[in-house]
């Protein structure tokens, strides 16, 4: 058993990225899996969890804690009428879809190839974040489907493999064909649901039975963990709203792509 000092040390840690989690969840419509993930897998290296599922167990808690979270933003932005529900019931079968292909892949995948994944989507994430622009378009209203479910799908797809809510690929998506950013924020929470309830079961499925887990764990789930930071995001979402509706975002999507960046190179390095 890990020391008293190390088990406080990893409950405090896990806290403060519950607290940067539920602000993204609200503010950029995101479920922070993007914070949670590098976290996990840091944490759960102190505390000397095999690498062979580290980075497995790290996405498929994270998708476990946007449950709630996206849940709960999804509702907040709801009230607030600022939901694109139309969008939301064309992806209901294209986004699960493309989750349960990332829970076959997940399945099979090596530590080091999850986090390559995980890597090479994180440069694309934080180059959207660092030079986007809202003045970019590709059209004026979203396109018709197969497009479009082609879209949803390859949005669950990505998130799944990243542990995600998918708020980043959907508002750009929305964005680029003339939706209000917070129309496609607020969208982007009921996204989250659609991503993390399917990706859930997928990772407890992909995981079961498998050698090295910690105690506490179902599948790729840690309840754990889980357990610690759900509470802290589900209290705070909703100042992420509240500040999505209020604030210029364009600082903090700098810094956001910045940390995106860095996080890529972290785990590129340790594949080397």
């Amino acid at each position: 058993m890990p020391p008293v000092g190390e088990l406080i040390w990893f409950a405090a840690a896990l806290a403060g990225a519950g607290v940067v989690a539920g602000l993204l969840a609200g503010l950029f419509g995101i479920g922070g899996g993007a914070i949670l993930v590098p976290v996990f897998y840091q944490i759960f290296g102190l505390i000397h969890i095999d690498e062979a599922v580290r980075m497995h167990l790290a996405v498929g808690t994270s998708l476990a804690i946007i449950v709630p979270t996206s849940i709960r933003s999804f509702l907040a932005h709801k009230a607030r009428g600022a939901i694109d529900v139309e969008l939301l019931k064309s992806w209901i079968l294209p986004i699960p879809f493309g989750v349960v292909a990332a829970s076959l892949i997940v399945a099979s995948v090596s530590s080091a190839g999850l986090r390559a994944i995980f890597a090479g989507i994180a440069i694309i994430v934080g180059l959207r974040m660092l030079f986007n622009r809202q003045s970019w378009r590709l059209g004026s209203d979203l396109p018709p489907n197969p497009a479009r479910a082609g879209v949803g799908a390859l949005i669950g797809l990505l998130s799944a493999l990243m542990g995600i809510g998918g708020g980043v690929l959907n508002n750009t998506f929305m964005t680029l064909f003339g939706r209000p950013v917070h129309q496609a924020v607020a969208t982007s929470s009921g996204v989250g649901v659609l991503i993390s309830v399917p990706g859930l079961f997928g990772y407890v499925w992909a995981g079961w039975g498998a050698a090295g887990l910690p105690p506490f764990s179902t599948g790729y789930v840690n309840w754990v963990a889980a357990a610690l930071i759900i509470p802290v995001t589900l209290l705070v979402a909703p100042i992420g709203v509240r500040l999505a509706h209020a604030l210029e975002k364009r600082q903090l999507e700098i810094w956001f792509g910045l940390f995106m960046m860095v996080v890529a190179a972290r785990f590129f390095y340790s594949l080397t």
